[in-house]
């Protein structure tokens, strides 16, 4: 049987989600705890990889296992099991055939911004301490829901085979001492919301314009656009499935 699991973590201490070697990764911790409860040899898919330091608010990854009698005591015992800066939200039965990748539908980031030093932010957001034009971050934001290509915000040398996503909103807003600056698309490119993020500051600290952003999006060129924002700042915060890959009880 599949499941999904639906679980949050604090990425400071962690080389992002996915296993790799002599590296310390979320997945490497969860697939861990997941083995050792179940009594048997467990695999995580997760919808989409994080970069060393990005944060989930929401992640999710799919397992197979046998059958869970009791999903509510798992939960309980993995969160008594794992380390305090990750923790399981729900587990929930789904489709044999259900992949927490592919059947993604939408996935949600938002990036935190503190205008004033503030210690207990440090692993939590960036801190720009120049005047920034967020009006004017807001309208370049309101231009890439017009875009279809974002190969210009791209991690170079990816194995992808394109670079067409859509952008369903994309907004700044302050929240108490925060400037948090959402986006929902249908897919993601490695780093992109990084880097659109870095572009849009260039635009608030005066070093471009909207004129500028409309060039370097069509000149597809990375070395272009603004530079990647620190990790720290980044949230994966949701992933949207369809309703049909859900089974439910009765």
């Amino acid at each position: 049987m599949r499941y999904f699991i639906d679980f949050s973590y604090f990425g400071a201490s962690y080389h992002g989600w996915q296993r790799q070697p002599n590296a310390n990764t979320v997945q490497q911790v969860l697939e861990g705890a997941l083995s050792t409860l179940l009594q048997d040899n467990t695999t995580l898919v997760g919808a989409g990889r994080t970069d060393t330091g990005v944060h989930a608010m929401q992640m999710i990854a799919h397992f197979d296992c046998v059958g869970l009698e009791n999903i509510e005591h798992l939960i309980y015992r993995l969160n008594a099991f794992l380390p305090n800066d990750i923790a399981v939200n729900k587990i929930f039965r789904v489709r044999d055939d259900a992949h927490a990748r592919f059947d993604a539908v939408q996935r949600t980031y938002m990036y935190w911004i503190v205008r004033k030093k503030n210690p207990f932010y440090r692993d939590r957001a960036h801190y720009v301490k120049h005047p920034l034009d967020v009006e004017l971050m807001k309208q370049g934001a309101s231009i890439l829901l017009e875009q279809t290509d974002f190969e210009c915000f791209s991690k170079s040398n990816t194995d992808v085979k394109t670079y067409r996503c859509t952008i369903k909103s994309a907004k700044w807003e302050c929240d108490g001492e925060k400037l948090i600056f959402e986006i929902t698309a249908d897919r993601f490119l490695r780093n992109m919301v990084r880097a659109i993020t870095g572009t849009l500051l260039d635009l608030g600290l005066g070093k471009s314009n909207l004129d500028n952003l409309e060039a370097i999006i069509k000149s597809k060129d990375r070395s272009r656009a603004g530079a990647s924002v620190p990790a720290k700042g980044l949230y994966l915060t949701k992933v949207l499935y369809p309703r049909n890959i859900y089974v439910t009880k009765g």
